[in-house]
């Protein structure tokens, strides 16, 4: 027997919609096409270092203009902080809940993995 597909309903369109519109903390960041991969690249950084757009951009694997597009998301959602006093600006991973939570996720889905 196979499976049959079939189209997303009015309502299921209409639940996804409202979901984008007043997307929960995760999908507001995740949304974004690179932020995920960017996120990623944040997770394997040594603590404590510090960067510049164009090195978070090599580290990432993407350009210095997608790091730039996506900064300020990251420091408005408590995952970097600005580095004060320093020109041009250099950015860390933040000491937040939302990197705490963000390690443990990222913890228990390589233990999945593992």
């Amino acid at each position: 027997m196979g499976q049959t597909t079939s189209s997303p309903s009015a309502e299921d369109i209409d639940t996804k919609e409202a979901r984008l519109a007043h997307p929960s903390g995760w999908l507001y960041l995740t949304q974004h096409d690179s932020v995920p991969v960017l996120v990623d690249a944040l997770l394997d950084l040594p603590p404590g270092r510090e960067f510049n757009k164009t090195e978070f951009a090599d580290h990432a694997g993407v350009t210095r203009q997608t790091v730039g597009n996506y900064i300020d998301l990251l420091v408005k959602t408590d995952v970097v902080e600005r580095v004060p006093n320093t020109s041009p600006t250099r950015y860390r991973v933040a000491h937040s809940d939302v990197v705490a939570e963000l390690f443990a996720l990222n913890g228990a889905l390589n233990a999945i993995d593992g």
